[in-house]
């Protein structure tokens, strides 16, 4: 079935253009027949086919891969989400294609070359031109350690299969003992050389807020236990790791100061806004000053490389943990009715992923910290015990006032502006939970609406204000050529 669908893809994208199999073909370097068999739906194409694909065509790999073939305002290919677990992930910032899934890479290699005493690593295209700001190199080293690493940066190489690829060299008493290449795809998910690509199972039938309110209503069930009920074995212990890592990620970043890497020479705010308090603060002030500490915490913490959980991005992770442990600190919740809005939260989060998309490179940073406000909204508003309803509301209000948000961060570091807009966002969820207590009723635009509104937005925006920093602040900001 999955197969079908990427088949249909390749397919449509083919006519949009009018081109015969054989021009195709001779377009991405590949026989007729593999295009054939594409189209028929017989085998998938590897990563570097796939890449090829994308290039052409001007078209993500997820979007390929996803349920999704183009935007289509009222019509869409129906086919359910992956687990809450393609959207948490518990990794090291500050991004998922640059930290995380060289991490990933890395740990395996080790692990299944005990006998090397020594490695060399070798850094292609954006792994190469941006891995230092990134702590790629310093990510490969920690995570091979106590073996001596060599890291090298190939920025000259231009064909590559994937703009994140990596090789590593194994090495014995001087010999090369194995070697692999390995690609980054983003979110934190790697392959392998002439690996085919995965397609996760869709074990959530139901793919639109209006099918899920209508099930839960239906079920007499709250967001949180119908994701419970899906998810299954072991969903527990997962969500308890995942709030686990983010206070943890808090609690370190209140608790330390200094300069963050990358040579923008940004001072870590956090432990001092933390530690601000005044004798006459108002709650409200209070409020404010603490929910930003903790969003400038866990934000600051991605930046300088420590262990964060996505949600839905690296670049967005401090959302969603600062209104949570700011109202478990404030009311006491426990931390079982912690992981129901966690769970609350992966609905909406997992909602924007199929049916549009969290990256900051598709569709600018209304795509992160949009969707991050939006599911701390939902969390907020389930954790409130409100209706669902209200919890759409919500989340509805946070994605739409974040509509157009550009990505262009300084430098290609995720710093200025983005751990400050984690604060902004954590504070705006709030607002926006407060307004859909009282005007829900008197709504007009649903969730699922502005999901799609956000992913035409999105694919709307100019490629400068899409994560390439070549557009905005980071065009204007002349700190790099001093």
């Amino acid at each position: 079935m999955e197969k079908e669908k990427v088949a249909n893809r390749i397919y449509n994208l083919r006519k949009s253009k009018n081109l015969k199999q054989s021009e195709l073909a001779k377009e991405l370097g590949v026989s007729d027949k593999a295009i054939s068999k594409w189209e028929q739906g017989t085998v998938l194409p590897t990563l570097e086919a796939l890449c090829k694909i994308s290039s052409f065509f001007g078209v993500s790999i997820d979007s390929l891969l996803a349920d999704r073939a183009k935007v289509e305002p009222i019509k869409r290919v129906k086919g359910g989400m992956e687990t809450i677990k393609e959207l948490y992930k518990i990794g090291r910032g500050p991004s998922s294609s640059h930290t995380m899934g060289p991490e990933r890479i890395c740990k395996e290699f080790k692990e299944n070359n005990p006998e090397a005493d020594s490695f060399k690593v070798i850094l292609y295209g954006s792994l190469a031109l941006t891995g230092i700001g990134h702590g790629t190199d310093r990510i490969v080293r920690e995570t091979l350690a106590p073996i001596k690493t060599k890291v090298e940066f190939n920025r000259i190489k231009k064909s590559l299969p994937h703009p994140n690829t990596m090789e590593i060299f194994a090495y014995k008493g001087g010999e090369e003992v194995n070697s692999i290449r390995a690609y980054s795809i983003g979110g934190g998910e790697v392959l392998k050389e002439n690996e085919e690509a995965k397609l996760h199972e869709r074990i959530y039938k139901l793919d639109s807020f209006e099918a899920i309110s209508k099930y839960c209503k239906e079920n007499n069930m709250r967001l949180s236990e119908y994701v419970e009920m899906i998810e299954g074995d072991g969903y527990h212990e997962f969500i308890q790791e995942v709030w686990e890592a983010m206070k943890e990620a808090i609690e370190r970043g209140i608790n330390t100061d200094g300069v963050l890497p990358g040579g923008l020479d940004v001072k870590r705010k956090a432990k001092y806004l933390f530690n601000q308090r005044h004798i006459d603060e108002t709650p409200e002030t209070k409020e404010n000053r603490l929910v930003c500490a903790y969003a400038y915490a866990v934000g600051e913490e991605n930046a300088s490389g420590g262990k964060i959980v996505t949600a839905p991005t690296c670049g967005a992770c401090g959302v969603v943990p600062a209104v949570l442990y700011y109202y478990q600190k404030k009311r006491g919740y426990s931390d079982k009715e912690i992981h129901k809005a966690l769970a609350a939260a992966a609905v909406v989060g997992m909602l924007v992923k199929t049916n549009a998309s969290i990256s900051g490179a598709q569709c600018g940073c209304q795509a992160e910290i949009g969707t991050a406000c939006s599911m701390a909204a939902a969390a907020l508003g389930e954790l409130f015990d409100m209706s669902i309803e209200q919890i759409e509301y919500a989340a509805e209000i946070a994605l739409e006032h974040h509509l157009g948000l550009t990505c262009d961060p300084i430098g290609g570091l995720v710093q200025i502006p983005c751990i400050e807009r984690n604060a902004v966002a954590a504070m705006r969820a709030i607002n926006a939970v407060n307004i859909a207590n009282f005007l829900t009723d008197t709504r007009k635009i649903s969730l699922d609406l502005i999901i799609q509104t956000m992913y035409e937005t999105g694919i709307d925006i100019s490629e400068k204000y899409r994560e390439t920093s070549t557009g905005g602040m980071a065009k204007l900001y002349k700190a790099f050529e001093d």
